[in-house]
């Protein structure tokens, strides 16, 4: 919270009034038990439906309450899949096969596409998130469930600016992040490109486009030196001047159906190469 304190009285006159303290009950400390304020039944239901549902008044109004919670306490997203992390774990059982990591193109596959999230596949993608918050909870979202391999989809709200100016230098350092925590921990990595778009609905003006080839370019070079895979979807999901191909998407950045049933076999041959130079490489002591 940015605080200006004007300079005049006829300034400060004109300044809105002080927003009134906010008591928290955390207790003795704000290090609690639970710090997850649970899903409103509305959105619990619509989660759990397809993505294309379409949103009631009740609805809206939960999920901007939910939101404003969020934005305040739990600003990487930790509480969002907090519940599904402490289930998948109590049931024991083989590890996951693999965890796919992403913001709402990610959460939407799963929603869309739910026969491809069968047992051993679990989707961890929160809508709008940017690369700083998909590290904050990397290790609740994917280490600690012990996958074999992960599928790291990030850069659109990075791109986007959906949690301020960045750079491409701050979305490197972000990726090699999460790839060191994976490596770190035994977890193989699949590095996916950002997927086409040439305009962004909720930011007017911007031309994406460019930037997204060279974080591509990034991408692909850096899983090569890092010994990653790297799966381009581009060619399936691209049309001209780096735009999504219109017959595959509704808004020009989100795929349709019809778009995750063209990556679905692309994505699954890369986990599979990622499962098999991970054992080339245990085998080699490396």
């Amino acid at each position: 919270l940015l605080t200006l304190t004007a300079a005049s009285g006829a300034a400060r006159a004109a300044d809105p009034p002080a927003a009134p303290a906010i008591t928290v009950p955390f207790g003795e400390t704000a290090m609690v038990a639970e710090p997850c304020r649970a899903l409103p039944d509305s959105l619990t239901r619509y989660l759990a439906g397809p993505a294309d549902q379409p949103l009631t008044p009740q609805m809206l109004k939960d999920y901007a309450a939910y939101n404003a919670w969020a934005s305040a306490n739990d600003w990487p997203g930790l509480c969002r899949y907090r519940a599904a992390n402490q289930a998948l774990k109590a049931a024991g059982g083989p590890r996951p096969r693999v965890v796919f990591m992403g913001d709402s193109i990610t959460e939407n596959w799963r929603r869309l596409s739910p026969g491809f999230f069968q047992p051993g596949v679990v989707g961890r993608g929160i809508s709008g998130q940017t690369t700083p918050q998909m590290v904050a909870r990397f290790y609740a979202d994917v280490v600690a469930l012990r996958p074999r391999v992960v599928h790291i989809m990030a850069g659109t709200n990075d791109v986007a600016g959906n949690t301020g100016p960045t750079s491409e230098d701050n979305f490197q350092r972000n990726i090699e992040a999460m790839v060191d925590m994976a490596r770190a921990n035994g977890i193989a990595v699949v590095l996916a490109s950002v997927p086409p778009a040439d305009h962004f609905s909720w930011r007017a003006g911007l031309k994406p486009a460019p930037q997204i080839a060279r974080l591509n370019a990034w991408l692909a070079d850096y899983a090569k030196r890092r010994g990653a895979v790297f799966v381009d979807y581009t060619a399936a999901l691209g049309g001209p001047g780096g735009a999504m191909r219109p017959e595959l998407t509704k808004d020009g950045v989100h795929p349709t159906k019809p778009g995750y049933d063209l990556i679905e076999p692309l994505a699954m041959k890369a986990v599979a190469e990622a499962e098999h130079s991970a054992g080339r490489r245990q085998a080699a002591g490396a």
